[in-house]
Formats: C-alpha cells, structure tokens, sequence
C-alpha cells in the first residue's frame, strides 16, 4: 500500500524540520535582544567607546533616565554591556561593550547596509498595499 505524503506530525522528528525550528528561535532569541527601542541606539553609542550615564542620557536624547536605565540593566543581563563602577565620591559608573557586545556590529552594519540599500522598495511595496487596502475598503 503506498504510504500518503508525510503530515507535519510526521516531519517534526524530521532533521531538516528541527535544525529548522532550532535556528528559527535562536534567531528570534537574537533578536529580542535588540527589540527594545533604544537598544540599537545603546549599541551603536557604545560602539564607540566607553560612556559615563549621563553621557549616554545625553548621546541618546530623548531617552528618560527610567529607560535608559532599564535598558542598560537589560543589555548588562544578555552579556551586551558591562557596567564599571569606580570607588570614588560620588562614584563613577561607566558603561562599554563587552566583547559579545561588540560581536554584534558586524551583523548590524550589514542590516543598515541592507535598510540603505532597500528603503526605497520597501516604502513603495507598502504605497503599494495601502492604495490596494484602500481600493478594497472602499468598494
């Protein structure tokens, strides 16, 4: 009797399926690490080189202290950003990418690169739907 194509039952033990799966989320986990607004901006601001807080308050303007403080605690728990307190008075707290920080601008410089390169047929594909959205909805 000849077997019917596999269900999705099936190929779930499939090793193509899970490595497919596996990189699905581990690119998902990768990027949740950037999901948050001022995530990149952090990134990119330390990317060159170390800054005190208010220096970053300032370099990422409009950002409020509360934000910039819980994205900075956040980069801190990933491994992105290392926090360096000074025993002075007051004292001193300085912030700069870790290794696995500065591990991550070689991907980001290639998906600017890539935003560069494509804005413009991005911006048209959306034109593009919004009138077809649009034609629909009126009729």
């Amino acid at each position: 009797m000849p077997r019917s194509a596999p269900s999705s039952i099936d190929r779930v033990g499939d090793p193509q399926t899970l490595e497919r799966v596996r990189c699905a989320r581990l690119i998902r986990h990768s990027i949740c690490l950037l999901s948050s607004k001022w995530a990149v901006d952090a990134l990119l601001v330390l990317g060159h080189g170390t800054r005190r807080y208010h220096e970053l308050l300032a370099d990422l303007s409009p950002i409020s202290e509360k934000v910039l403080t819980q994205t900075l605690r956040a980069m801190e728990r990933d491994g992105l950003v290392g926090r360096r307190v000074h025993a002075e008075v007051p004292p001193r707290v300085e912030y700069a990418l870790t290794p696995l920080g500065a591990s991550m601008a070689p991907p980001l410089k290639a998906l600017g690169q890539w935003s560069l390169e494509h804005t413009e047929q991005v911006e048209d594909a959306r034109g593009s739907f919004d009138a077809r959205s649009a034609l629909r909805a009126a009729s």
